[in-house]
């Protein structure tokens, strides 16, 4: 075994798993496809329905409207819309 590639290799594995346990706040666009009693149905990154509250005092979002949508902390389930397109 090549010395030099193996510890590249490992150094790569550790910076890996630092990256993918870094927990960020995420934005991203995203579209109204529904309004409920419970709040707007939008789009999540990954496409999959969501229903999310709006955190914009008495704002009125209409279906078809394009959002932004955050994501504290990497936690889906604390989605929320927080601004318009």
């Amino acid at each position: 075994m090549n010395f030099k590639t193996e510890l590249f290799r490992s150094i790569q594995t550790i910076i890996d798993r630092r990256i993918a346990a870094h927990k960020t706040d995420r934005t991203y666009e995203s579209i109204i496809k529904e309004i409920t009693p419970k709040g707007y149905i939008i789009l999540d990154d990954m496409g999959n329905d969501r229903t999310v509250k709006c955190c914009i005092p008495d704002m009125k979002l209409r279906k078809m409207q394009r959002v932004w949508v955050k994501e504290p902390l990497g936690n889906i389930g604390k989605l929320h819309i927080c601004g318009i397109v």
